[in-house]
């Protein structure tokens, strides 16, 4: 038996379409000028808008500085009646701490004033260890980070 004879691949009958080889230009929506007309156009839209959006920030900061000034001197106040509050409790701490001991008084060294040369109505404004003395280590060490950023 012999085997049958292998067929040899062929182009189609008529041959093979043509190979297209040569540029096909893109098409065209707009001219050079009326994509420079668009750019003028846009570009001049976003300068307007930036324009007044600077214009409102300039308003807006404004605004807020004076907000601030408004409020600096009541934040001030506020401070200033806290600071005194602690004052007073630490020293009605002091006077609940040491109300056993014989011969204390509140504000001196067993009756001794300790600063000599100052009016008694005069503030001794206190140390921040003297003013922290009656709250937690950790309260302490976190203000005195604040107050060294400061």
């Amino acid at each position: 038996m012999s085997s049958p004879a292998k067929l040899q691949d062929l182009p189609p009958k008529g041959g093979y379409q043509n190979i297209p080889f040569k540029r096909v230009p893109a098409k065209t929506y707009f001219k050079g000028w009326q994509m420079i007309a668009g750019y003028a156009g846009i570009s001049t839209v976003g300068l307007f808008l930036y324009w007044l959006n600077v214009k409102e920030n300039h308003r807006n900061e404004i605004e807020m500085r004076s907000a601030r000034n408004v409020i600096y001197p009541l934040l001030l106040a506020e401070r200033d009646r806290e600071y005194l509050k602690q004052l007073r409790r630490n020293r009605d701490e002091e006077a609940e701490l040491m109300k056993n001991v014989e011969g204390w008084e509140v504000g001196t060294w067993y009756g001794e004033p300790v600063f000599k040369t100052i009016p008694k109505d005069k503030l001794v404004e206190p140390t921040f260890q003297e003013f922290y003395v009656h709250t937690d280590y950790k309260h302490m060490a976190k203000r005195s980070d604040i107050k060294l950023m400061n």
